[in-house]
């Protein structure tokens, strides 16, 4: 079966709600290709081995959650741009591409999968009445220490987590992924006793060591694998199309 791009786009956009939200970069179309889809490859960022990989599986469409034409970047179509654009045009392939409408999402999103997968129970997002927050705050069925919460991480995303160990057993916790470092603010103010996101920055060890904050630096890939996923799986379904995700390592 295939689906027409337009149709696929404007379903993505629908569902993700994506006009509603301010970005960085253009959410939604970013590159067109061929106009009629068949298989769908999924990745979290566009980069020249997703790029590759998505050929050699004979994709129709890239769906990634980090794309190209970022605020401030060079517009220029020089060097790694021109090689990547090149890749996707020369052989018709599409780029579609979701951020902050992919972070928020409450089914597919990246903070609304890692939760589930982390079994936390979402109460609400870490700012209330701030439609671009993209953190949430919930809590785990029973206490855990830091050791033992830290061993779950490692055990669902499959890596060592960064942890800076607070001063007492996690049961409410926030978390938003990525490069969320500097909300850890919000998530003192919130009242919880752990925060998880994907990477650290040098203020981040004092600010949780002063507040007897349990903090988990998970990986900004690691944190960001499963909503672009759960996104190529939803369309894939809704449309009857094919739909494969690959994961490109990256160790940051």
């Amino acid at each position: 079966m295939t689906v027409a791009l337009t149709a696929l786009v404007q379903e993505a956009d629908r569902y993700l709600d994506a006009a509603r939200i301010a970005d960085y970069c253009p959410n939604g179309l970013q590159v067109e290709g061929r106009p009629q889809v068949a298989r769908i490859v999924s990745g979290v960022t566009a980069s020249q081995a997703l790029l590759d990989a998505a050929v050699e599986a004979g994709a129709d469409v890239v769906l990634v959650h980090h794309g190209y034409f970022w605020k401030n970047e060079d517009a220029r179509v020089v060097g790694m741009k021109q090689r990547r654009l090149k890749t996707l045009l020369s052989n018709d392939i599409s780029l579609v591409a979701y951020h902050l409408p992919l972070d928020v999402h409450p089914e597919v999103g990246n903070n609304a999968r890692l939760g589930v997968l982390l079994g936390l129970r979402s109460d609400g997002p870490l700012e209330p009445g701030n439609p671009r927050s993209v953190g949430l705050v919930g809590s785990l069925e029973k206490p855990l220490a830091p050791a033992e919460f830290m061993r779950r991480i490692h055990d669902v995303l499959g890596r060592e987590p960064l942890m800076v160990a607070g001063d007492r057993p996690i049961r409410r916790v926030a978390w938003c992924t990525g490069g969320a470092q500097g909300y850890i603010d919000q998530a003192v103010a919130a009242g919880v006793d752990a925060y998880i996101t994907g990477e650290i920055s040098e203020p981040t060890a004092h600010i949780a060591r002063e507040n007897g904050l349990s903090f988990f630096a998970a990986g900004h890939h690691a944190t960001e694998r499963y909503g672009v996923r759960a996104l190529g799986e939803y369309l894939a379904s809704r449309f009857g199309i094919e739909h494969q995700f690959i994961d490109c390592p990256n160790p940051a």
